[in-house]
């Protein structure tokens, strides 16, 4: 149970624990069995489909339709994040890389829940960094909220301080859907880049 746990406590500052997903993990535990050894934590037919309506890094508005076919690794975050974000997708960029050139049917999207720093030139940027597979969304405090609540993630923007800074406590989860947009599995900052790896070769295979 401690590492269920830990997928919604390893926050970018204090605790922040969704009990939504807390019930989901506990159920979603089950899916582990000797016939599906996945070395994630298999959520299948316990999350709702990947849909949402944003603003990606390129200024242009899109939906989950534009990622059918290919492998969608989905992350809240945000770019001023010093520690779990970077960490996140640089373990996902090297996940990546050793999946050679079947990392071009994946896509990493990176939704910024602070879109009041994050404008789409500032997450270009950013994501750029980690690899051609990476795409920064995000959107109106509308439409990130209806997508957060859709997977059942909680965020919350901390207190400015004397020069504006703040920060933003969100969960380090990772979601993974599959080609048709389905939710399959979930990472937990404990899952090495050669775990997330193998698992994302099976679910490429199927």
């Amino acid at each position: 149970m401690n590492r269920r746990l830990s997928l919604l406590s390893h926050i970018c500052g204090p605790a922040l624990v969704c009990a939504g997903l807390l019930v989901i993990l506990g159920v979603a535990g089950c899916g582990r069995t000797a016939s599906q050894p996945w070395h994630l934590l298999n959520i299948t037919g316990h999350m709702p489909a990947l849909q949402f309506t944003l603003t990606r890094d390129d200024r242009q508005s899109v939906t989950q339709k534009a990622y059918l076919g290919k492998l969608v690794l989905l992350y809240f975050g945000y770019t001023h994040c010093r520690d779990v974000c970077p960490t996140t997708l640089a373990d996902l960029a090297t996940a990546l890389r050793q999946l050679g050139l079947d990392a071009n049917q994946v896509r990493v999207l990176f939704v910024s829940v602070d879109p009041a720093r994050d404008t789409p030139a500032v997450l270009k940027s950013y994501v750029n960094v980690f690899g051609p597979w990476f795409v920064g969304l995000t959107g109106t405090q509308a439409q990130l909220a209806a997508l957060t609540q859709r997977l059942r993630v909680s965020y919350q923007l901390g207190e400015p301080d004397a020069h504006g800074d703040y920060e933003v406590y969100h969960s380090s989860t990772v979601f993974i859907f599959d080609r048709q947009g389905n939710a399959r599995l979930l990472t937990s900052e404990s899952d090495k880049p050669e775990v997330i790896a193998a698992d994302l070769k099976r679910l490429l295979a199927e």
